[in-house]
């Protein structure tokens, strides 16, 4: 037994209308869980109905208790009072205008109850148009601190162990209209264990002038999201710098590239030729040519991995454009993709591999460091980038291992998409990443045994994504980091029976994609 109940539901009141805020008010009252109290912070609103309200609810539910303002503080104000009146293990951070689901808390409490250590929880939403229709479901990943940096994906319903929150200080003033982002940002950095309940526990109400209605309904709150997430930065120390992104909510965060750590980049070919763009090209060369003309790194290697029935002509023009960079690697025997990029790894002498694929071409300048970057923070494993076809649809934007299938997420959109809730223009954890563009600390490679040679041409990285997470690393999609993938003009695309068979014997079907982009 505690001397507080278990939440204390944190609510600022600035003037919605009277119907938006009963219907608020039935939505917690309908809770299944009783365990908690409910503080609503009116900031002086000027319609007096609205206090009306609120004294009347309290006075039929002693569960609930307003605190009246007498001058106009703003939301940061507001909800910092109502923080420093919670007497409950919890608080759940609600807006005046949304709607919680009967089961909101129950689910909560029980996440709690399976995670003892857990100090942030947070929950998939929808949104709730003015009729009352539901729509916009947005499945969100689990605990994604990469996405979290780009973008406030949690969102609202934030539950926070109350001494956690009250540790990092509340709410701060100077990041309104993002002061839960900024709020949330300081309580992950220190917190125990994040949880994520992957059910609908809320609805976000659409109401105009909202950024539900519209993304840049308020450019002041992108304003203050970019410092929060800057100062976020400098307190991890993290040699980076954040940017407003391509859309209102989303920001970049470009780390200074690695431009000394050692790194060998293995590409497996066997010098095939082809057009693109109504250009003969041969490959290789033009997959090294693109990277090495886009980079400053200065201890890079060059190991190419290349059939017996490589051209000569080849070899020799990947010397002249690689030069004293450049290792050659023989390789015999039958097509193995797998085995051909363990053989590059034995031969290379990187603290970091970078594994391309020979029919790729590098669009981003300084790709290698923008790959390397990440590498160097905690449980980060390996990093991948964001492919396109020849004609710019999007080829790749990190696996998705989801309802029986392992697929390539966002394959053939547009390449101008942002992606479902911006997953194609932020930075993100991922399940998966193709092997055409990754890049891991030697390390790693080294722990989880490099590529299974039993998985020649298909699911071999599936294979060895799933090896890097079951190891406990974060494999993060780079949004910025980008390529042309020439995908299936160097072989003919199939997949063998015995790697679909292989690959369920091992990891069995996918049912739910935890980072389900």
């Amino acid at each position: 037994m505690t001397a507080g109940p278990r939440f204390s539901i944190l609510t600022p009141v600035y003037d919605p209308p009277i119907d938006v805020l009963r219907d608020t008010i039935d939505s917690v009252l309908r809770q299944e869980f009783t365990d908690w109290e409910w503080i609503l912070v009116d900031d002086l609103s000027p319609n007096p109905a609205v206090r009306d309200l609120l004294r009347e609810t309290a006075a039929h539910n002693s569960r609930v208790r307003v605190i009246e303002r007498q001058s106009n503080g703003g939301i940061v104000v507001a909800s910092q009072d109502a923080l420093s009146a919670a007497r409950g293990e919890f608080v759940a951070l609600l807006d005046h205008d949304d709607l919680l689901t009967p089961n909101a808390l129950t689910l909560v409490a029980a996440t709690i109850d399976e995670m003892p250590s857990v100090d942030y929880v947070y929950s998939d939403e929808d949104k709730v148009s003015a009729t009352g229709e539901f729509y916009d479901a947005f499945a969100k990943p689990d605990w994604s601190p990469e996405r979290l940096r780009g973008q406030m994906y949690t969102s609202h319903f934030s539950v926070i162990r109350t001494e956690s929150m009250r540790a990092v200080g509340g709410f701060r003033e100077g990041f309104e209209g993002s002061q839960d982002h900024d709020l949330v940002l300081r309580v992950t950095e220190q917190a125990r264990a994040v949880a994520h309940v992957p059910e609908i526990l809320y609805h976000w109400r659409v109401v105009p002038g909202s950024t539900a209605e519209r993304a840049d309904a308020k450019p002041y709150a992108w304003e203050s999201g970019l410092r929060a997430v800057q100062d976020h930065l400098r307190r991890i120390g993290m040699a980076a710098e954040a940017e407003l992104g391509p859309v209102p909510g989303t920001y970049r965060i470009r780390r200074h590239p690695e431009l000394e750590r050692s790194v060998s980049v293995i590409i497996p070919t066997r010098g095939s030729s082809g057009v693109v763009h109504g250009i003969e090209r041969v490959f290789v060369t033009e997959a090294v040519r693109s990277l090495l003309k886009g980079t400053r790194h200065t201890d890079l290697e060059v190991v190419v991995v290349y059939d017996e029935d490589t051209p000569q002509t080849v070899l020799d023009e990947l010397h002249e454009i690689a030069g004293s960079r450049l290792t050659l690697v023989l390789f015999s025997g039958p097509f193995n993709f797998s085995r051909k990029c363990n053989e590059g790894y034995l031969a290379a002498r990187g603290e970091v591999l970078l594994f391309l694929n020979d029919d790729v071409e590098v669009i981003s300048d300084e790709l290698i460091g923008q790959m390397l970057a990440p590498l160097n923070e905690p449980n980060v494993g390996m990093t991948g980038a964001l492919l396109f076809y020849e004609d710019g649809l999007v080829q790749h934007g990190g696996h998705r291992y989801h309802e029986g299938l392992f697929t390539h997420a966002y394959q053939a959109v547009p390449g101008d998409s942002t992606g479902a809730f911006g997953a194609l223009i932020v930075n993100r954890e991922a399940s998966g990443l193709t092997a055409a563009c990754v890049a891991i600390p030697r390390s790693v490679f080294a722990e989880v045994g490099g590529f299974s040679e039993q998985l020649p041409a298909n699911f071999n990285d599936v294979d060895f994504s799933k090896k890097v997470g079951v190891a406990g690393y974060r494999m993060l999609f780079l949004a910025d980091a980008r390529l042309y993938h020439y995908e299936s003009r160097t072989r003919e695309p199939r997949v063998e029976a015995f790697e679909h068979m292989l690959i369920l014997q091992r990891w069995g079907n996918p049912a739910y994609d935890p980072y389900l982009a």
